[in-house]
């Protein structure tokens, strides 16, 4: 019995467009996360690897849209293969059966290393160029989710006894953020000799 042929396809933002990943490729089903790859807890990838059986191949675009660690990398192959599942990653040329040689399994982890370490300097690379731009004054940092009015807002439901968790839910922001306002309002208060 011949399995079915099954994608993956991951994208970290919403906005990222997921056709030219697996695009040509006849697939039976597909599965598709819009999620960072930092770690593996993503929605698609735990129902794609719950949904494959013995004799299906899984089909990937490139490492990088698979994990972004080497270990993650390995981890997942390894739990694929061990079901009976075939796995192939287009862009590297490689295929991983279970009953891989020994350089199969180095071929795994050089190009995984060499992912993981291409997004290294990549970070790398970006924190320097926030440096150099905050330097020259062209960096401003993420712009702020609430207005002033919204801001003074919280500020008053806080006082009139609202609990903080329940104001950051109706406002659509973490807790951690309505906590940063509250620092930042705190020093401008100090500031002005207010507090």
């Amino acid at each position: 019995m011949v399995g079915q042929r099954v994608g993956y396809i991951r994208v970290s933002t919403l906005d990222q467009h997921t056709e030219r990943q697996l695009d040509g490729i006849e697939l039976d089903k597909t599965f598709t996360d819009k999620a960072s790859g930092k770690d593996t807890k993503r929605p698609q990838l735990e129902l794609m690897l719950s949904f494959v059986r013995s004799g299906d191949t899984v089909i990937v675009h490139s490492m990088d849209r698979l994990a972004r660690n080497l270990d993650d990398l390995r981890r997942i192959v390894q739990a694929l293969t061990g079901k009976g599942v075939h796995i192939e990653f287009i862009k590297e040329h490689l295929t991983f059966t279970g009953e891989d040689s020994p350089m199969a399994k180095l071929m795994l982890s050089v190009m995984g290393a060499i992912h993981e370490f291409d997004r290294t300097l990549i970070k790398e690379r970006q924190r320097e160029g926030i440096v150099l731009a905050k330097k020259r004054g062209a960096f401003k940092g993420r712009k702020k989710s609430l207005s002033q009015a919204a801001v003074s807002e919280i500020h008053q439901r806080i006082k009139a006894g609202m609990s903080k968790s329940q104001v950051a839910r109706e406002a659509g922001i973490s807790r951690e953020t309505l906590y940063k306002y509250l620092r930042e309002a705190e020093g401008s208060l100090e500031e002005r000799g207010i507090a």
